[in-house]
């Protein structure tokens, strides 16, 4: 219910490597969740148009698969109860510390993508996934904020090829115009920062891309 709010919180997820959509009420919220595959819901519950956990209810009656993360000033535990009984997976109340969010945000995406270790190997390349970082042998490997989204995408799916349509929802929000040369351009990239690594992405002619160990 805060445009502020909701501006610096999409800019700092941004910032993070995320993509994002944010609504301005729960109409605009439901539409964007029946239209798209979202995997991690960030709702506020004193929306202008109707209570958050009626989106929460109206979600999870859709068998709406997004992890849900209730961020309200609502903090009576009445509120929380109910809220976590509808089917929230975690409540945080306001006003909150922008790193512990954060820190929740990947534990639900952790969650959402049935991981239980905090790491993630092929070959030398490392994913951390508590701080979405990549090394190898132990030392820290620098990518730009896209192409470190696009690699952690095939990293979370590395026995399976990712169509481009995969890649555009994990890499652009709705406002955001990426083409499918825009992502040939970061796969050619990332390509050239992972050779020295003994890493490639292969393409799957006509459907998408996965990650091979060279040699």
């Amino acid at each position: 219910d805060n445009n502020a709010l909701a501006r610096g919180l999409t800019g700092v997820l941004k910032g993070s490597g995320y993509a994002v959509d944010a609504g301005n009420d729960g109409a605009a919220a439901l539409a964007a969740l029946a239209a798209e595959r979202f995997d991690l819901v960030i709702l506020d519950l004193n929306l202008p148009d109707m209570d958050g956990l009626d989106v929460l209810r109206t979600l999870r009656a859709r068998q709406g698969s997004a992890s849900v993360l209730v961020l309200s000033a609502r903090g009576e535990l009445d509120d929380r109860v109910r809220g976590l009984d509808l089917g929230a997976d975690d409540y945080m109340v306001k006003p909150f510390d922008v790193d512990e969010l954060e820190a929740r945000v990947r534990m639900l995406l952790r969650r959402q993508a049935g991981l239980k270790a905090t790491t993630l190997s092929i070959g030398s390349v490392t994913l951390d996934l508590s701080a979405r970082s990549f090394s190898s042998n132990g030392a820290p490997i620098d990518i730009p904020a896209r192409e470190r989204s696009l690699l952690e995408t095939l990293f979370l799916r590395s026995v399976k090829v990712v169509t481009k349509q995969a890649i555009v929802e994990s890499l652009a929000g709705f406002d955001d115009d990426l083409s499918a040369n825009a992502i040939e351009q970061y796969v050619s990239r990332l390509r050239k920062r992972l050779t020295p690594f003994g890493l490639t992405v292969k393409t799957a002619r006509g459907i998408g891309y996965y990650l091979e160990r060279l040699g």
